[in-house]
C-alpha cells in the first residue's frame, strides 16, 4: 500500500508560481511511475504531467508545455510540480498519482494510488 500526501497548492495571481509537492510512503517508490491531474469545478480529471520511475521520461499536457516541470527525489520518496506563469484556466485541485507502469500507462490513467488533492486557484 501506498499513500500520497500532496502539499504546495494555494492562492496565486496570474503569471505568478507555485511549486506541488507529494510525499509518497513505502520503501517502493522508486519502482512507481509518478503524475500530476487536475480537476476544475465541473469538469472531469485531466492528465497534467507524468514522471518515469527514473525521472527519465515526462510527458506534459499541450496546455501546459514551456510553463510546467515535473521531477523527483527517489532518495525523499517526493516527486514535485513546478508551475510557473500561471493562468486562471489552472485553476483546479491538483491530485498526485503513482502506477506501477510507465510514464506514458499512467499518463491512460492507469494508476494505483491517488492522493486527496490540492487546491490551486489562480486569480485574474
Amino acid at each position: 500500500q501506498v499513500q500520497l500526501v500532496e502539499s504546495g497548492g494555494g492562492l496565486v495571481q496570474a503569471g505568478g508560481s507555485l511549486r506541488l509537492s507529494c510525499v509518497a510512503s513505502g520503501r517502493t517508490f522508486s519502482t512507481y511511475a509518478m503524475g500530476w491531474f487536475r480537476q476544475a469545478s465541473g469538469n472531469e480529471r485531466e492528465f497534467v504531467a507524468t514522471i518515469g520511475s527514473r525521472g527519465r521520461t515526462t510527458y506534459f499536457q499541450d496546455s501546459v508545455k514551456g510553463r510546467f516541470t515535473i521531477s523527483r527525489d527517489n532518495a525523499k520518496n517526493t516527486v514535485y510540480l513546478q508551475m510557473n506563469t500561471l493562468k486562471p484556466e489552472d485553476t483546479a485541485v491538483y491530485y498526485c498519482a503513482a502506477g506501477s507502469g510507465t510514464a506514458l500507462s499512467l499518463k491512460s490513467q492507469k494508476i494505483d494510488y491517488w492522493g486527496q488533492g490540492t487546491q490551486v486557484t489562480v486569480s485574474s
